[in-house]
């Protein structure tokens, strides 16, 4: 049992192991640059794209371009946020785009009653729903993709039953406090902007800075370990799922604010997005490492290409799906590449 523990507690440590800084001293510098590699690789690879992109495009750098970019990328990026956390946990979450959607036509709905209930509506409702998958993949044992398509299923379906198959469209009163909350601006700045900054500040002091936070990267580093450490698996699992429903309740909210209506269109495909977002940043698929400013950068990274693209005019839309799904597979194998070298070394 001594040599049970102590196995557990070693991986345990590789678990938290999460950025270069974090390598035990032994390390050596090879596997130091493969650290530096998977965690700074895509701010390199933004700082390169902008730089390209401000030279051939004269309006990329315009003060109307980048706000447009950062006001698109805050709805995705508070998606992503909670994705990370289920990601580091070693899990998926496919249901964040329906929930995305449907936040929005509750937020949109509920704004007739006042901005509280625009906003806890969509927080409660969505964050239901992500806690029911916690409970079934954590307690229950099933597998995440199944749970979380089904949740995606659901609350599509019920998004549909909302707005009679889609054909209802629920306003927003222009003239109320709630659609500040996505058109306002704070120092030139949108607020959705504000938010998301804020929200990934509190979100990377927690992964990397509590308890919970030291849990999350060791379930998802090697689970029987962290079990065997004491860590509260089943609940740090619940909690993540949780969080990823109440992150994609609260940028429906906010995109219906700045829309000023609960579109029901939306959300498609945006679970895609943000898993994409997060392993270009820098999070392993397999768990147990990862970090929120990266994901943050890989939605950045996206909307930079996405704007590219749209920049040309003369590239068909469907171009940044494929430009997006080969970057995302190149990032992926570099990932393996560096994983495995550091296991060698």
């Amino acid at each position: 049992m001594t040599t049970d523990t102590g196995e557990a507690t070693m991986g345990t440590e590789d678990a938290l192991a999460t950025t270069a800084d974090d390598l035990p001293p032994g390390t050596t510098g090879s596997e130091r640059l493969s650290a530096l590699a998977q965690q700074h690789g895509a701010l390199v690879t933004l700082v390169i794209a902008m730089i390209i992109a401000s030279l051939a495009f004269d309006t990329f750098l315009t003060g109307d371009n980048l706000e447009n970019m950062a006001l698109s990328s805050a709805f995705l990026a508070v998606v992503a946020l909670g994705m990370t956390f289920v990601i580091v946990t070693g899990g998926i979450d496919l249901s964040v785009g329906s929930l995305f959607a449907l936040g929005g036509v509750l937020a949109a709905w509920g704004s007739q009653y006042g901005t509280a209930v625009a906003l806890l509506l969509p927080l409660a409702v969505c964050g239901l729903v992500g806690l029911v998958n916690g409970l079934l993949i954590a307690r229950s044992g099933l597998a995440p993709f199944i749970v979380t398509l089904a949740a995606m299923l659901a609350a599509r379906g019920v998004l549909l039953a909302l707005t009679d198959e889609g054909s209802r469209t629920y306003l927003v009163d222009k003239d109320s406090f709630f659609v500040e909350l996505g058109q306002g601006s704070l120092l030139g700045i949108g607020v959705p902007v504000w938010i998301t900054v804020a929200l990934f500040t509190l979100g990377a002091l927690v992964l990397r800075r509590t308890r919970f936070g030291q849990y999350v990267y060791a379930v998802g580093g090697n689970e029987d370990a962290a079990a065997l450490m004491g860590a509260p698996v089943t609940r740090t699992k619940v909690a993540v799922y949780t969080l990823s429903g109440l992150c994609a309740g609260l940028a429906g909210a906010l995109n219906a604010a700045w829309l000023a209506s609960g579109v029901t269109i939306l959300g498609t495909g945006m679970e895609l997005e943000a898993i994409s977002a997060v392993v270009i940043g820098g999070t392993l698929l397999t768990g147990g490492f990862g970090f929120i400013s990266g994901s943050l950068v890989g939605v950045a990274l996206l909307k930079v290409i996405q704007n590219v693209i749209n920049q040309i005019g003369s590239l068909d839309s469907a171009y940044q799906q494929v430009v997006s799904g080969a970057f995302l597979a190149l990032v992926i194998v570099a990932q393996t590449w560096l994983g495995r070298r550091q296991r060698v070394l």
